[in-house]
């Protein structure tokens, strides 16, 4: 939804063999999977479940293969989210999805720090301090807060990151984020190839 060509680029840039699909048989033969969005959480969940999706993305968290949520792509990870009231998420990790407080203005947009707060091997060379690129109204709030892997300030301090296993899903844009995106998606990619060159 929404940004998948700027992602298919930015992924191509970074080396990566990429295919667009929406065949659950891709999605299981692929060495790595990048989950991207831009929109509301429950139109996100129900394309995924018309297109018969759930079950294949679940399946490719739980094989242990690479996996990229980006934007809405890192929402619909959580139960929930405060967009779509009784709509279910992936589930994948714990927790809500929440607005933005009242007295900041949403969407939050453009270019904000990250604080490396998570070890993963996604974030090698993206630094603190370092800028990425933000456009959204919502933000995650895992019920594990050790899940975290960047933090960043807006009126308040937020979950922008998080990386559970092999799963690594960002809030920010790194296909729109410049240097920084790009190192950040060259080392996803350099994780795909290794587990499809096992």
């Amino acid at each position: 939804m929404g940004n998948l060509a700027s992602v298919h680029k930015g992924l191509e840039r970074a080396g990566g063999a990429v295919k667009l699909t929406s065949a659950p048989e891709d999605i299981e033969s692929a060495a790595g999977v990048v989950l991207p969005g831009v929109g509301a959480f429950g139109q996100c969940m129900g394309n995924l479940r018309s297109l018969d999706l759930e079950a294949p993305v679940n399946e490719a968290i739980a094989s242990g293969k690479p996996f990229l949520g980006i934007c809405l792509g890192l929402q619909v990870l959580f139960d929930e989210g405060e967009e779509s009231p009784g709509v279910r998420g992936l589930g994948v990790i714990p927790g809500v999805v929440r607005r933005f407080p009242p007295g900041l203005h949403v969407p939050h947009m453009g270019w904000n720090q990250v604080e490396v707060v998570g070890q993963t091997p996604v974030l090698a060379g993206v630094r603190d301090g370092d800028f990425l690129y933000f456009v959204h109204s919502y933000y995650p709030e895992p019920a594990d807060p050790s899940v975290a892997a960047t933090h960043t300030e807006y009126g308040m301090t937020f979950v922008s990151s998080v990386c559970q296993g092999n799963v690594f899903a960002c809030q920010f844009h790194p296909e729109k984020s410049q240097r920084v995106g790009l190192t950040l998606l060259r080392n996803f990619v350099g994780l795909v190839e290794a587990r499809g060159a096992a």
